[in-house]
């Protein structure tokens, strides 16, 4: 009757231990995703960076597919949307609208090959990302704001801070 408690009771611990190990796994995993990067569109942001802190921005990283890049400027959330142009040089733009901004919804989402505006519903093709200023389009980030290297793009934490107005306002 001993070593049936007994044996019992060494199931039991094995069982706390395991639950205990996939706790840690889990917690693990979570932080590891934390400092992945880029964020999809509709995922939690998880690559916030520091108020006037370069953002960097991996050029592997960065695909056809739109990325977004979190930022944190003074309590101020903002994202800075990245992808590869057809003609392969890789494209970045504050992702809200010129027009839209002070609406809270206006941000961009990828549908094909185009980015659409979240408040009015304009189109706009991923080729003319930083290449269009003004009108119903994200806010485009020039090469005077950003540094460029073989690995990397660093876009500079003064640029942003200095355009957090675009987002005050932001509902997404």
């Amino acid at each position: 009757m001993l070593k049936s408690k007994a044996k019992k009771q060494k199931n039991y611990t094995f069982y706390i231990v395991a639950v205990f190990l996939l706790i840690i796994i889990a917690a693990g995993y979570k932080f590891l995703v934390s400092l992945s990067g880029a964020v999809q569109s509709g995922d939690i942001p998880n690559n916030i960076k520091a108020d006037n802190v370069d953002l960097e921005i991996s050029k592997k990283d960065v695909t056809e597919k739109v990325k977004f890049y979190s930022y944190d400027a003074d309590g101020t959330y903002m994202e800075v949307l990245a992808v590869k142009a057809d003609d392969g040089s890789i494209r970045t733009a504050l992702n809200t609208c010129q027009i839209c901004y002070n609406s809270g919804r206006g941000y961009y989402e990828q549908q094909g090959d185009t980015v659409v505006c979240q408040n009015c519903g304009n189109i706009f093709d991923i080729g003319s990302i930083e290449i269009v200023k003004g009108g119903c389009n994200p806010v485009p980030i020039f090469d005077e704001n950003k540094t460029i290297s073989e690995e990397k793009i660093a876009i500079s934490g003064d640029f942003l801070n200095n355009n957090k107005e675009y987002f005050s306002r932001w509902k997404k």
